[in-house]
């Protein structure tokens, strides 16, 4: 029930309808509240430093250079070294409190993300890969806190600094400060062409390099296959072409980013070339300009240019942000689990009913099963039998509700599975499959995954007694803490399937199903699938004899290898 009511917990606030992309980020950022504001107060204070700096050229050359104020000379000193202290101190506040805002942002949607990924059904894995939920869990997670924290402290160090400067300007000279005021629109409309072009773009490289990462995967995880068949070409080519797409839709960010930054320069500069013509073609009289006011003005409208040009690269990085928000919130409002179910079982004999099932693959307009009906006594084996895509694995993977049944219903001791909750329904079953996952930790830890904090070593050891797995463990030097490698690499096939017995025995489950091939001959009744229907059912020896489907199957898989 903890389970249920975690799943029920995370739908409600995943299923969240967002309100927009970049507020919804700035509600992860909230609960840090006090140290963004730290780091924005210090990006403020950073900002009006090196405006105050600007503004004191006019003083430091009428003052100290023109005037030789001796006053000003003994104070020059203290006046320097305090300003870039400050403006150190503020410029540590605001790169250390944004950047801790940053690592608890990605904290954050990267636990609400992995949690997710619990909950999600077997379908929402169907048809997404591995490298692409890794990479909106490690690169896209990334530039969304880049855009919730770096780019907020670049734009207000840059907002304010520009502020900072125009104020400057306009206490020294209104006149010639107005015409960045004319050319601002310009930029304006600059930066919002800029930000459609980089928000696609931004999107295509995500997805490019989640199929980057699926297919380097891949091929790492089945590097067997790919050199035992000679796929080292293929699987060359297949990488090189999907790495030349995200090196193009990269060049692609680049470009706009680089262009739009000269556009803004570019701008910037015809202003300034503007306002020396106009003071060196007049009498400075007339916009009353001393030497150091001059100097003051031409420098504030230099050191504009940079926060300039960094408004501009940071509204491309919050577009990036914001195309990986798109991803990652994505994931987040999939929905979960159908976890309705309030029943929770109790004292389970085992009595197994399929009335009537059918189901379909979201992919498929095909049935994949039509109308299964049976039923498994208490302590009995049911086999399923027939050729590959015969429906023996959806039927198996019905049970334990991976997928849900489009019609009929599955009970459990007169239960209907659809009433029980997952966490109760899934605790009474336990799966060996052919194909044995194991986790790169100990084989104690393996045999007892999901029961660590409810089983005692005795209990391990008996389990993998029972499994017959302690021969081959014992002969390990560490035993039961020997770490068997990423899903069991270092132990041979045998061995892994030892341990999903011992894993099956070890959780004592009132329900066990045994993906084994040679299973059919010791079952008590067998089950013959052809297309998704039942052909053919009864004991091995009473097929046999019928000479149907079920002994043309039996005869190609074993009369033929005798």
């Amino acid at each position: 029930m903890r389970e249920a009511g975690l799943a029920k917990k995370t739908s409600k606030k995943s299923c969240e309808k967002p309100k927009g992309a970049y507020r919804r980020l700035l509600k992860y950022v909230l609960p840090y509240w006090w140290a963004f504001g730290l780091g924005v107060l210090g990006s403020i204070i950073f900002s009006g430093v090196d405006a105050a700096v600007a503004r004191f050229v006019k003083p430091l050359l009428d003052l100290g250079f023109v005037q030789r104020n001796p006053q000003f000379l003994k104070t020059l000193p203290f006046i320097i070294a305090g300003l870039f202290l400050a403006r150190g101190i503020a410029s540590f506040v605001a790169r250390y409190f944004m950047a801790r805002v940053g690592r608890d942002v990605v904290k954050t949607l990267r636990n609400q993300m992995f949690n997710h990924l619990l909950c999600l059904p077997a379908s929402y894995y169907d048809q997404a890969t591995s490298g692409q939920l890794l990479s909106k869990i490690l690169y896209n997670v990334d530039q969304v806190a880049e855009a919730c924290t770096n780019a907020v402290t670049t734009s207000v160090q840059s907002v304010a600094l520009i502020i900072g400067l125009l104020i400057v300007m306009l206490s020294i000279n209104w006149h010639l400060t107005i015409l960045y005021f004319l050319v601002a629109p310009l930029i304006a409309v600059v930066i919002r062409v800029t930000s459609k072009r980089m928000r696609r773009v931004s999107g295509k490289v995500q997805n490019y390099l989640g199929d980057v990462t699926h297919i380097a995967e891949e091929t790492i995880e089945g590097y067997k296959v790919v050199k035992i068949f000679g796929g080292q070409t293929y699987e060359a080519n297949k990488f090189s072409e999907v790495n030349q797409q995200n090196r193009n839709q990269s060049l692609k960010i680049i470009f706009t980013q680089s262009l739009s930054t000269i556009v803004v320069m570019l701008i910037g500069a015809m202003v300034l070339a503007a306002t020396i013509l106009l003071v060196t073609t007049t009498t400075s009289r007339t916009f009353g300009l001393t030497a150091g006011g001059f100097a003051a003005m031409i420098g504030a409208m230099l050191s504009i240019f940079k926060p300039m040009r960094d408004f501009t690269n940071v509204n491309n990085i919050i577009q990036q942000g914001l195309a990986g928000a798109d991803s990652v919130f994505a994931l987040l409002d999939s929905p979960i689990e159908n976890d309705r179910g309030t029943k929770i079982l109790a004292n389970v004999r085992g009595q197994i009913d399929y009335v009537n099932v059918n189901f379909k693959y979201a992919s498929q307009t095909k049935n994949a099963l039509n109308n299964i009906s049976f039923s498994v006594a208490p302590g009995k084996m049911v086999a399923l039998v027939g050729r590959s895509g015969g429906g023996k694995s959806t039927i198996v993977s019905l049970l334990p509700r991976f997928y849900d049944v489009l019609d009929g219903s599955i009970k459990i001791d007169g239960h209907d599975i659809m009433d029980v909750s997952l966490a109760s329904l899934r605790d009474n079953i336990s799966i060996v499959s052919q194909h044995i996952t194991l986790f790169n930790d100990t084989i104690a830890h393996n045999i007892a995954y999901g029961n660590l904090d409810k089983v005692s070593r005795a209990d391990i050891e008996a389990a993998a007694e029972a499994a017959n797995a302690m021969e081959f463990i014992s002969k390990f030097p560490l035993g039961l803490d020997t770490v068997v490698g990423e899903n069991g690499v270092l132990l041979s096939g045998g061995q892994r399937q030892r341990l999903a017995i011992a894993r099956a025995i070890l959780k004592d489950s009132p329900i066990l199903i045994l993906d084994e091939a040679t299973s059919a001959l010791d079952a008590d009744s067998i089950l013959v699938l052809n297309e998704g229907q039942i052909v053919e059912s009864g004991a091995h020896k009473v097929l046999l004899a019928a000479d149907g489907y079920y002994a043309k199957l039996y005869r190609m898989q074993f009369v033929k290898h005798e």
